[in-house]
């Protein structure tokens, strides 16, 4: 049953005010049963109107904490986050399907990429999609949603529907993942709840994951948690973590690899 438009309005309008909802606010604010407001939630979701958290939604245009401008952040580590594109690059095949979050480090890895060929890449990252060499690629495609002009990206749901209007079953083979933090304590986390949420969904599609942070991430807990730990399988940074989080990231089952800063290639991995 579709959501009448009326309601879907009011249902908008109210997520985006309030930034962030549950489903027993919204139950008790619209008197209808929390059943009704989750099917409403994954209507919009899927619509790219509001984004399904855990327990509620939140508004796409919300921002948790201050952001720098991506092209601010362009400026901050570069050298990290080039032997780290460098390292992690090593880890693709050709012939592989990719999904790739917004961020700097993720358009890093992008540029050590000329080596390959017919790759798939899905991505919110627009830079990525406009910068990304025609030669490498065999398709690429941007995930919809409202556009982020402070990190130029969009931010919904991780889907593309078919001309039946069903949803496609997205896989891939590998998910490069740029986070905000890495913590012993609290995972994998960024500022933002709504790209938090859609970088959770490329990890749930993805047959590998890599987290890609250089050591400056090594930090508590942002606002909100992307994974836990052991949802990766690689974390590429330019330094080895201090002993908590190394330890940590072992019984995890992360393999750490370290872009060291002596050595253009860094610490070599084989793609599989």
């Amino acid at each position: 049953m579709r959501l009448p438009a009326g309601r879907k309005a009011r249902l908008v309008a109210y997520v985006a005010e309030a930034e962030q909802v549950t489903v027993t606010q919204l139950a008790e604010h619209f008197h209808v049963s929390p059943d009704t407001v989750r099917r409403d939630l994954h209507q919009l979701h899927n619509e790219g109107l509001v984004v399904r958290t855990h327990g509620g939604a939140v508004s796409v245009d919300a921002v948790a904490g201050a952001e720098k401008k991506l092209d601010v952040r362009l400026q901050m580590h570069t050298e990290e986050k080039e032997r780290i594109g460098a390292l992690a690059a090593t880890l693709v095949s050709s012939n592989s399907v990719l999904m790739l979050n917004a961020g700097t480090t993720t358009l890093s890895v992008v540029r050590h990429l000329s080596r390959l060929h017919d790759l798939t890449i899905a991505t919110n990252n627009l830079r990525i999609a406009m910068e990304v060499s025609p030669k490498i690629v065999r398709e690429v495609y941007l995930f919809g949603g409202s556009v982020r002009h402070v990190g130029q990206a969009t931010v919904g749901p991780v889907r593309f529907p078919s001309p039946s209007g069903r949803d496609l079953q997205l896989r891939c083979d590998l998910a490069l993942i740029s986070v905000g933090a890495v913590s012993a304590r609290g995972g994998y986390s960024t500022s933002n709840l709504a790209e938090a949420v859609m970088m959770g969904e490329m990890m749930e599609r993805a047959a590998r994951v890599v987290i890609l942070a250089d050591s400056s991430k090594f930090t508590d807990p942002l606002f909100a948690q992307i994974a836990e730990l052991d949802r990766a399988d690689y974390l590429v940074t330019d330094a080895e973590p201090l002993a908590e989080l190394a330890e940590a990231l072992e019984q995890a089952g992360v393999e750490i690899l370290v872009a060291e800063a002596d050595s253009h290639r860094g610490r070599q991995a084989v793609a599989e």
